[in-house]
């Protein structure tokens, strides 16, 4: 997402795919009661008011989030500053809602010091973005402790909006996640914004002709046309569901079954059988129970995200600020 999500079960559960671990054990639901009995009302009520100002904030925190647990696992590292660290890598251009988890770690540390990590902040703060934006809530297992090492270079794993279906698989199975996980978490782009200097080479530049992508339904592709001209700022940001661009909602599956899909990467789960299959039910109005089967699926793909690679109180700590480690 510049787009990724940005430009995503159950607690007990130890996955280990193509090598890499998803450790969710030390995870709990109500892992705060006693430490800090208002740790997640601290978090809403932080998310809430900055989301009352600037509702895209949303799509900022999940998509912060799921760059945070495809690096190195959900541990906040994301978070971290340096010429070095994560958010210098170029797949975290436009990373954004960095002061909704500082704001939210600064009202707990004056209540609950040296107990809620950032990676649980993160975590929760995506959560409650998704509900504010008329999605899904879900219970959100906690207990994460906050990583060390927070390295750009190891950002390179990150989906692409040049990705084929099968990149796309593979990266997300090497985070212990299917396809159906795939789909259903790319389905948070239903919130989500990119720039057109990520998709404009589709709409004039598609082949060695000069011609645009196929795929782009006609109508759609003279509307983005006119969004993003040739010459025209490449910065300039677009809704990746202009239907419904602040809703949460399965309009971003109907609009890849009618060609308007934005994102190259996007468009292509309708022409994989596999995908089409998963998109197919969201889509529809019969097959999708009118919008719950996504998001009950959604909340449960969320989990399972969430989980990979839990670092301990060994290879963790809590920050006291999310930017820096202690």
């Amino acid at each position: 997402m510049g787009v990724y999500f940005g430009n995503y079960c159950y607690v007990m559960i130890i996955v280990l795919v193509l090598g890499a671990e998803v450790r969710s054990q030390s995870l709990k639901n109500g892992y705060y009661s006693t430490s800090c009995p208002k740790a997640e009302s601290i978090v809403r009520s932080t998310v809430e008011s900055h989301f009352d100002s600037d509702p895209t904030i949303s799509p900022g925190l999940l998509r912060l989030h799921f760059h945070d647990c495809f690096v190195q696992g959900c541990d906040g590292s994301v978070l971290i500053k340096g010429k070095s660290a994560e958010q210098a890598a170029l797949a975290s251009t436009g990373l954004r809602g960095f002061e909704v988890i500082d704001d939210a770690k600064a009202r707990l540390e004056s209540v609950c010091p040296g107990v809620v990590s950032c990676a649980d902040i993160l975590a929760l703060a995506a959560r409650d973005a998704v509900d504010l934006s008329s999605g899904p809530s879900w219970t959100v297992p906690t207990g994460r402790k906050d990583g060390r090492i927070s390295l750009a270079s190891k950002a390179s794993n990150l989906p692409s909006p040049l990705d084929s279906v099968a990149v796309q698989r593979q990266k997300f199975q090497a985070k212990g996640l299917d396809t159906h996980d795939l789909v259903t978490l790319l389905g948070a782009h239903t919130i989500g914004q990119t720039d057109c200097q990520f998709f404009r080479y589709r709409l004039y530049n598609f082949t060695v002709t000069g011609n645009s992508d196929p795929t782009i339904s006609p109508s759609f592709l003279t509307q983005l046309k006119t969004l993003c001209p040739p010459n025209g700022d490449g910065s300039k940001r677009v809704a990746l569901d202009i239907g419904s661009p602040s809703n949460f909602d399965v309009s971003f599956f109907k609009n890849l079954r009618d060609g308007n899909g934005i994102l190259e990467s996007d468009q292509r789960l309708w022409s994989d059988s596999e995908t089409n299959d998963v998109v197919k039910k969201y889509a529809s109005t019969i097959r999708g129970l009118l919008g719950f089967r996504f998001d009950n699926e959604f909340g449960k793909a969320m989990i399972k995200m969430s989980s990979i690679d839990i670092k301990s109180d060994v290879d963790g700590e809590v920050r006291k600020i999310c930017s820096q480690v202690n």
